[in-house]
């Protein structure tokens, strides 16, 4: 199986324990309290999120009655086995992101199409731009350089901020919650040892409606709850100063005012790095290339798994290996430095800082998500996992209803997506060893649907929101936590729906 798991990974529990340390009731207790742990420790210690969910897992092995460094060994194999699979993975897709970002080849992706509708399909093109870009970028990156855009195609064209920030926050958001590379869906696939392919190719089918019905439609209601022109902003960013942000990307040092108007494709233009002594401007198709061009290597081996059940026919052997999530990666990595450094006019040396700038800023996401492994791990070996599997069996709860469920309480307890993932995989991970390939894949997206439920003050993303919009507490609720809320409803509906054809 083509799958995040497909490498060997080196266990430190020589023996896991065949029978449970406690009874099924203090065994359930032991995981309500250590994920309390992480809650309380996260929103009331205001404890970063890597070092609540160390001391969580303490927690949980010591009220189930672990011998201690039988609960260290857990933490440590779990941390380990889930920073082979997933850190290389996040770490190649930040690379992405950065020189799509340094070589200006997000901003000529937005410029082009942009400038191609009419005032009517803005809200719809913000929603396909916001996607696109969404494939390779961490969403707060994404937000950071698409606001000047959304703000500065408002003013440009009179149309409300929140019917062209909404389908953009929309489509960011979707993508980040259900589509690899991201680091949350990269994580449950490989805690529940789910193919990628699946993941990828299901993700993308309930991705799309999602960010429809949550973006331009949506945003038609909210523009009427919060009517907010971008004219009240002072500058490019709004209150946060997001317009600053793009003077790091290469702009002309011009603010917002000062640009004449005329074509917003023009307008657009004066954000590219290209503009810079001795740059050159990335082509439309070749930026488009570099972002989709793992994505459709992974999706053409998911496919060729679908249709060609020979495993030793030559083509899918190859496919299989271009189809490999690190080698995709790998490739994309590559070819963005031809084609977007070197071909943007970047020096070697400015495009191996630029994929060097990219790793410092995910370093505190990689042991986030590793030490989710090493709590899932945790789970498992105090025999929890076992025990909600047998009462989920008993009350016969679906395994996808289940997942989104806890995703759901996680999610509002610490205002996280990424540890509402990783510890709601934990939890139903056991379940998904009697489910399907292609329904541990639904798994996937059911956690990850619920991971963005009803985003609120204890989310990072919540106040990134208002501060870059220049919203008030209420207004950001009435748009941003009644989108993601929306998008975590309707994209477990279609969830559900898929299960019940694949």
């Amino acid at each position: 199986m083509n799958s995040l798991t497909s490498s060997p990974v080196v266990t430190l529990l020589a023996d896991p324990p065949k029978v449970p340390y406690a009874g099924s009731g203090q065994l359930l207790a032991a995981c309500l309290i250590g994920i309390l742990a992480v809650v309380l420790l996260i929103t009331i210690a205001k404890l970063h999120p890597f070092l609540s969910l160390m001391l969580g897992s303490a927690v949980l092995g010591a009220v189930a009655f672990m011998p201690p460094i039988q609960i260290v060994d857990s933490f440590v194999a779990g941390f380990g086995s889930t920073t082979g699979s997933v850190g290389i993975l996040i770490a190649l897709g930040a690379m992405i992101g950065k020189i799509l970002e340094d070589s200006g080849g997000a901003n000529r992706i937005v410029a082009t199409l942009v400038g191609r509708v009419g005032r009517g399909g803005l809200p719809w093109m913000m929603a396909l731009i916001a996607a696109i870009l969404g494939l390779p970028l961490f969403f707060e990156i994404g937000v950071v350089l698409l606001v000047p855009v959304i703000i500065m195609v408002a003013k440009r064209t009179g149309v409300s901020l929140m019917l062209v920030g909404i389908p953009a926050l929309a489509g960011l958001s979707v993508l980040h919650g259900l589509v690899p590379p991201h680091p949350g869906p990269l994580t449950a696939i490989g805690l529940l040892k789910a193919d990628l392919g699946l993941t990828l190719l299901y993700g993308i089918i309930i991705a799309i409606p999602t960010v429809i019905v949550a973006g331009p439609i949506l945003a038609r209601f909210v523009d009427q709850w919060v009517p907010k022109s971008a004219d009240s902003l002072v500058a490019v960013g709004g209150a946060s100063g997001a317009g600053t942000s793009s003077g790091s990307r290469g702009s002309n040092g011009k603010g917002a005012g000062s640009r004449s108007k005329g074509n917003r494709g023009a307008d657009l233009d004066d954000l590219d790095p290209s503009r810079q002594p001795g740059r050159r401007r990335v082509a439309f198709r070749t930026a488009l290339i570099a972002i989709t061009l793992p994505v459709f290597l992974m999706l053409i081996d998911a496919i060729l798994k679908l249709t060609v059940t020979d495993k030793e026919n030559s083509i899918r052997k190859v496919v299989d290996v271009l189809g490999t999530p690190i080698v995709a990666l790998l490739i994309a990595v590559i070819f963005a430095y031809f084609a977007l450094g070197l071909g943007s006019g970047m020096t070697k040396s400015q495009v191996s800082d630029t994929y060097g700038a990219a790793l410092p800023p995910i370093a505190g996401i990689l042991l986030i998500v590793a030490a989710g492994g090493g709590f899932k791990q945790t789970l498992i070996d105090a025999g929890v996992g076992e025990v909600i599997k047998d009462w989920a069996t008993g009350v016969n709860i679906s395994a996808l209803v289940l997942g989104w469920l806890v995703a759901v309480l996680i999610r509002l307890g610490t205002g996280s997506a990424t540890v509402a993932t990783i510890t709601a995989a934990g939890i139903v991970g056991p379940l998904g060893t009697s489910l399907s390939a292609s329904h541990l894949a639904l798994l996937v997206l059911a956690i990850g649907c619920g991971s963005l439920f009803f985003s609120h003050v204890n989310d990072a993303g919540f106040w990134l929101v208002k501060e870059y919009f220049g919203l008030t507490v209420g207004e950001t609720i009435k748009s941003w936590s009644v989108m993601e809320t929306v998008i975590s409803v309707f994209g477990f509906a279609l969830v559900m729906l898929l299960s019940l054809v694949v």
